[in-house]
């Protein structure tokens, strides 16, 4: 599937009116009640995560979730293990949002931790994981594509619902998911999520770009800079809205030997 048209001029990251976003309307409409979907995306990450750090061990690392947006879950997802946790948006009204999430995050996030709590290292964090969220978490405002200078930084990561939901240009999916893959280190675990064959969507007043793609092209943008990525499809049609086919998942590790091993930009504008 592809909505592209002869003539048709890309509506690019750059372009969108995130600084308008709206949070609050965000979150009512997708994460006021978790969705199936989201349990059983939070279920596959749970295990990758837990999986990773029982067969490697390791604590006080730094994680980052890029693009986190009105989305605190993903972040969640890497509690037990990092001392420090970057949440990256280039939306003012986002990281304001999240900035009054830092210190008591709001109830409707505690479905999600709950959900994670079904594997032992989130439950060994109790039933209120707050005092940790708030020690561990660090508000950035910037760009994604300004990772580049970053390399190799954050020893895990997520980035759910960004690459694809940000530009309707095939190339700058592309990029964004290189410049996220190459913003870990070797042998780092990560966590993507992405919305399948996107139409884009209307967040409060304003319309918000999407790229459409499938899963075997979410799999080839990673491919070259992971280890056992692993992807699967879940959930059905416009469950949340109009215009999307289902999610995606891929989840891996950093290949260390693409680590500086070639030049940035294969697929960067």
């Amino acid at each position: 599937m592809d909505s592209r048209s002869p003539g048709h001029v890309d509506q690019l990251n750059a372009d969108a009116p995130w600084d308008y976003f709206d949070p609050r309307t965000y979150i009512e409409h997708n994460y006021r009640s978790m969705v199936a979907e989201d349990e059983e995306i939070i279920a596959v990450v749970r295990s990758h995560f837990s999986d990773h750090f029982r067969r490697n061990p390791a604590e006080r690392i730094q994680g980052i979730d890029v693009g986190a947006g009105a989305n605190l879950y993903p972040a969640l997802t890497m509690l037990p293990w990092c001392e420090e946790i970057t949440l990256l948006d280039r939306s003012a009204a986002n990281v304001s949002y999240l900035e009054a999430q830092v210190d008591r995050y709001d109830p409707n996030w505690d479905q999600f931790w709950d959900a994670l709590c079904r594997s032992g290292p989130y439950a060994a964090l109790g039933s209120d994981p707050r005092t940790r969220f708030r020690r561990a978490v660090r508000i950035e405002k910037g760009n994604l594509f300004d990772l580049v200078r970053r390399e190799g930084k954050w020893s895990m990561g997520t980035m759910f619902f960004v690459a694809e939901s940000m530009t309707t240009s095939r190339k700058e999916f592309w990029s964004a998911v290189e410049c996220f893959m190459r913003a870990l280190a070797p042998g780092a675990p990560f966590a993507a999520a992405f919305m399948e064959h996107s139409m884009g969507y209307v967040v409060g007043q304003n319309q918000f770009p999407a790229c459409d793609v499938s899963e075997s092209q979410v799999r080839d943008s990673i491919v070259g800079f992971a280890g056992n990525v692993e992807t699967c499809r879940m959930g059905q049609p416009n469950v949340l809205r109009e215009g999307y086919t289902g999610m995606i998942l891929a989840c891996g590790l950093r290949d260390p030997d693409t680590v500086e091993s070639r030049p940035f930009g294969r697929h960067h504008l």
